[in-house]
């Protein structure tokens, strides 16, 4: 294949990630993007009924019963002659680890604010992690339509708190009942809501320019006064846009809109369209890597086991990162050695999925696997690489789980084991002793573990307090020392499902002691995943 159609199809994809509070409406905003997008023909909108009102992104049932996204889902569609990978993360924070992950494979990200609430903690936590990346974003104030705080309020809070260069792509008119729609100051046009389109996508209506007689026959006078007056406010005081400012992430474009009425959706899909970088060099050891590389290249930055509870599936999810891949394609998993000839890769729309025949850099594509390829795992066409990165965190809540039916304790393993491999917890052996522990970010993860145990492996188990308040990964380049911790704390010490050694500490007061008693180890919170691992036996 010819160098240019590389470029020309890496120059085509947009690979982004929607970030929000939890009730900011990520979901709805999804929904809508991918209407837009044709992807789906009617959204999963609050009014539908039954199956139609579920969103497409949340496919796993406790996600539908809960009305929450608690695993990140990737949607592949084509808008505006581009190609999108939308990865809608879990907005709720007990979940934060997988979208940390998520954020790895992105190349820009859209910020969900409530238009009545700001900036809230959730928000401001995976703002950080954009930030420590570099990942440029765009943000869109939603739920216009309801009572709103004012506009310049909100861009204020944005560049004070998250330090960011604020310039308004579009501009509200009104808000809550008297919401008319935005003016578009890019394209210096006025687009109106039309509240009587349901869940159909529709253009609105258009006039141009901010003194356009017309507006005055589309708004009552004093909106239209009061419209003039902020657009001139805004090109006075805010900074006009700039694409490389924004895509360094110095500076966020604002899109104003209302997610559930359909409003301001198509004007941000456009701003992505056109603003949003295509696919970025990764980092790996050694040295960065271009997209338009010829060799495939990639890593795994999720792991999702029974998307088709039916067949007991795992799919691992690969971001490309270089190369041309075509069905069919061997390609060298590094951690192991082994060569894997990839037939059956899928694209993705939630659940629903399609035989991948090609990808390009920047496309998420599922590989089927039986536990071979776990997160952070690198693929190439055979240049010994590794990409960087992708992190585990230390868990925040420890338990140990209890089965009902001690005789199934067999199965339990390889379900605790299959969800360590997907990263929806941290699961360790301890060396002393027949009761594992499982580790998690927040406590409702623990009871979606205990409903997919259930729902997914026909068992019931519970979770019950472990005793240990803090887990970490030991590390020494001091095989003596090390050996000296292992034989004095072996009572205290676990592996994970990589066979790295963990340190399970009952309170804060003995881990410090572990750390001054030991100074030759390195107690980490955050490790790279499927790196070397330092072991008991060791």
């Amino acid at each position: 294949m010819p160098d240019n159609i590389l470029e020309t199809e890496v120059a085509k994809r947009r690979t982004f990630a929607i970030i929000a509070h939890p009730d900011a409406g990520k979901t709805t905003l999804t929904e809508k993007l991918l209407l837009f997008g044709g992807a789906i023909q009617m959204a999963g909108a609050v009014k539908a009924r039954g199956e139609q009102r579920r969103a497409r992104s949340d496919w796993m049932k406790v996600e539908r019963e809960r009305g929450i996204s608690v695993t990140a889902s990737v949607m592949n569609f084509d808008y505006a002659d581009r190609t999108f990978n939308l990865v809608d993360t879990p907005g709720h924070e007990d979940f934060s680890e997988d979208t940390y992950r998520t954020l790895t494979a992105v190349d820009s990200a859209v910020m969900v604010i409530d238009a009545a609430k700001g900036i809230e903690a959730q928000t401001r936590k995976l703002f950080e992690v954009c930030r420590l990346r570099d990942v440029p974003i765009i943000t869109f104030v939603n739920k216009m339509d309801r009572e709103a705080r004012d506009p310049f309020e909100l861009m204020d809070e944005v560049e004070r708190d998250l330090q960011l260069e604020v310039t308004p792509a579009s501009w509200p008119i009104g808000s809550g009942s008297d919401f008319r729609g935005c003016y578009d100051l890019i394209r210096d046009r006025l687009i109106l809501m039309d509240r009587k389109a349901g869940d159909v996508a529709t253009d609105g209506i258009e006039c141009h320019g901010v003194d356009d007689p017309k507006i005055d026959e589309l708004i009552p006078a004093d909106q239209a006064a009061k419209l003039r007056e902020d657009v001139a406010m805004v090109r006075e005081l805010c900074p006009p846009f700039n694409l490389e400012t924004y895509r360094e992430g110095h500076q966020t474009p604002v899109f104003f809109g209302s997610a559930i009425n359909n409003f301001g959706v198509r004007e941000l899909l456009l701003g992505l369209a056109e603003y949003a970088p295509p696919p970025r060099p990764q980092k790996a050891d050694g040295r960065e890597v271009e997209p338009e590389e010829g060799k495939v290249t990639g890593f795994v930055f999720k792991v999702q086991a029974n998307m088709d509870p039916n067949h007991r599936d795992r799919i691992a999810f690969f971001r490309l990162c270089s190369g041309h891949f075509k069905r069919g394609t061997k390609l060298k998993h590094m951690r192991s050695g082994k060569i894997l000839a990839v037939n059956n890769a899928v694209l993705f729309l939630a659940r629903d999925r399609e035989l991948a025949e090609d990808a390009f850099p920047g496309d998420i594509i599922g590989i089927p696997n039986h536990g071979t390829l776990r997160i952070g795992d690198t693929l190439t066409e055979g240049e010994e690489l590794r990409y960087t990165g992708v992190p585990s965190f230390a868990p925040e809540l420890l338990q140990r789980v209890r089965l009902d039916d001690p005789m199934k304790v067999k199965h339990l393993r390889k379900a605790l084991e299959h969800f360590a491999e997907e990263g929806a917890s941290q699961v360790f052996k301890p060396i002393v002793g027949a009761d594992w522990v499982v580790g998690v970010v927040g406590q409702l993860q623990f009871e979606v573990l205990a409903a997919r145990i259930e729902a997914e492996y026909g068992m019931k188990a519970r979770f019950e307090t472990a005793g240990y308040d803090a887990a970490r990964w030991v590390e020494s380049d001091d095989p003596v020392a090390l050996k000296n911790f292992i034989d004095s704390r072996r009572a205290d010490l676990a592996e994970d499902h990589d066979g790295a050694l963990v340190y399970l500490a009952r309170n804060g007061w003995q881990l410090n002691r572990a750390q001054e008693d030991f100074p030759e180890l390195r107690f980490l919170k955050t490790r790279e995943q499927n790196k070397s691992v330092t072991t008991a036996a060791a």
